[in-house]
Order: C-alpha cells, then sequence, then structure tokens
C-alpha cells in the first residue's frame, strides 16, 4: 500500500472521525484551541503583575478592574488557528495523491472501457481509501461512469458536476470560521461598552453627590484611564481577528488553488486521454 489515509491524516491519528476533504472535526480543533489557549496564557503568566500594560490587557481584574472577556476573545482566536492549521494539515495529506502513477507511462494509452479498469485496479492497489482523496474521487467517478456514459462530453460534463460539489463543500467547511472571525470584533466591542458604562457610571455617582470641583477632575480622570482600559479589549480583538482573517485568507486560496490543480489534472490525464464511443459501440479517438 503506498498511500494510507488513516496514516498520513491528522484526525484519523489522533483518534477522531475524519471529514471530507479540508472539512475538520469540531470536536478534535476544540480540544486544539483549548491546548492553545493554555500556551498562550502559560507564556504570559510569568509578566504578569510587571506593570506591562500589552500583557495585563490580557487578564481580568487587578487595579484597572478589566474585564474577563478577553479570555474568550483569545480562546475563539486559538480554536479558529487550530482549524486553520488542521485544514493545511489534510490539504496536505490530499496532495499526496497527486505523487502516485495512477495512469501507465506508454505515451500512447489512450482511455476506454476496456482499460478503465485496469486504470482502478491501480488506484485500489497503490491507496487503501481512494474516495477519502479529492482527485482520487473524481477519477473513480469519471471511469466509472465511462462505460455508460461513454464519451468525452459526457465524462467532463460529470468531472466539472463533480468539481462544483468540490468547492461547495469547500466554502461550507468555513461557516464556523467565518462566524468565529465576527464575533472575535463582537466581543471586543461589548467589553468596550461595559468598560465605559463602569467608567461612565462612576463619574455620574460622583456629579450625583455634589461633589466639590477638585473632586470632580479626580473623578473625570479616572473616568479617562477608565476609557482607556475599555478600549483595550476593543484593541485586542481587532488585532486578533485581522491575524485569523488574513491566515483564513491565506488557506482558503491554497484550498481553491488544490482544486484547480485537481481539475488540470483531471483534464490532462482523464479526458484527454479517452475514446468515444459511437453507437454501434466502436471506439473513436
Amino acid at each position: 500500500m503506498v498511500l494510507s489515509f488513516a496514516r498520513y491524516d491528522i484526525e484519523k491519528l489522533c483518534g477522531f472521525k475524519s471529514k471530507k476533504l479540508t472539512m475538520v472535526n469540531y470536536v478534535f480543533t476544540f480540544i486544539i484551541g483549548v491546548l492553545f489557549t493554555v500556551l498562550f496564557y502559560g507564556l504570559l503568566i510569568p509578566f504578569y503583575g510587571k506593570d506591562i500594560s500589552m500583557i495585563d490587557m490580557f487578564f481580568h481584574g487587578g487595579s484597572a478592574n478589566r474585564s474577563s472577556l478577553p479570555y474568550y476573545t483569545v480562546f475563539l482566536t486559538c480554536w479558529s488557528m487550530a482549524i486553520l492549521l488542521v485544514k493545511l494539515l489534510k490539504l496536505k495529506n490530499q496532495r499526496r495523491a497527486f505523487e502516485l502513477n495512477i495512469l501507465p507511462e506508454d505515451p500512447n494509452f489512450v482511455l476506454s472501457p476496456r482499460t478503465a479498469r485496469e486504470i482502478l485496479d491501480r488506484i485500489y492497489m497503490q491507496v487503501d481509501q481512494p474516495s477519502c482523496y479529492a482527485l482520487l474521487d473524481r477519477i473513480d467517478l469519471a471511469l466509472g461512469n465511462l462505460k455508460n456514459l461513454g464519451n468525452v462530453t459526457g465524462v467532463s460534463e460529470c468531472l466539472a458536476s463533480q468539481a462544483n460539489n468540490d468547492e461547495e463543500y469547500l466554502a461550507n467547511s468555513y461557516t464556523i470560521l467565518k462566524g468565529f472571525i465576527w464575533a472575535i470584533p463582537v466581543l471586543g466591542f461589548i467589553g468596550t461598552v461595559l468598560g465605559l458604562s463602569d467608567a461612565v457610571g462612576g463619574f455620574g455617582k460622583v456629579v450625583a453627590k455634589g461633589a466639590e470641583m477638585e473632586e470632580l477632575k479626580a473623578a473625570l480622570g479616572g473616568v479617562t484611564g477608565g476609557l482607556a482600559t475599555a478600549f483595550e479589549t476593543t484593541l485586542i480583538a481587532l488585532v486578533l481577528a485581522l491575524i485569523v482573517q488574513l491566515f483564513a485568507k491565506f488557506v482558503l486560496n491554497e484550498e481553491e488553488l488544490f482544486l484547480d490543480e485537481c481539475a488540470d489534472y483531471c483534464n490532462r490525464n482523464i479526458v484527454a486521454k479517452m475514446k468515444n464511443i459511437n453507437l454501434n459501440g466502436d471506439e473513436n479517438i
């Protein structure tokens, strides 16, 4: 066996159910996200409480009375990064199918219903689960329908339909991730609103007591300091959302490139080497 899906798929290796193409198992990525979050805060803890605002803003409480929302923001970011990293690993496994010798090396080889069985046998001799690989699944589908369709146009349409299905499936694999990218900055805004509410509410209490000018100045200074702390949650969220968005665009581009390569491979190595079958059952190049 040249290519074993269970051996190279990261989810299978870790004992989780693997999804089609680069769709991820969300339980698996959730666990990785938790581990990433723990690792992130484990790296920050030694520097916490040393009056480093860029570190302290990720923790709640303290003299600035920061909210706990950065914890959730960081966790969603780590979960998103886990999803993207697993997708990259699954994509790397999918690309292994291009390394297989599926077609005979004879340059004069022509695909026909008679030789399609030979190609399918070569695939199943080299791969334990061909249907788990996008490229091999398309080839299996094309060769399986060659005998029924019997012409290049029909098989080409079949491959095009499968390509569209893969593209839709790929787009759907980003649904949860898009939700996280939307939720991360929203959490930041919520944290800012809560901070603004506390700061303004505290100032309102001082004004309601009829405080002197010096007391009002001191209270106003507390408000401005509170506003700075409140906006920290938005800063964290926007920066993290930007990082996730850029990484997601990179992974999406890699996946779209892979699907284009699959389509090109099928056109050059399957459709271009096929024979037509006329109504009398005779084969024509």
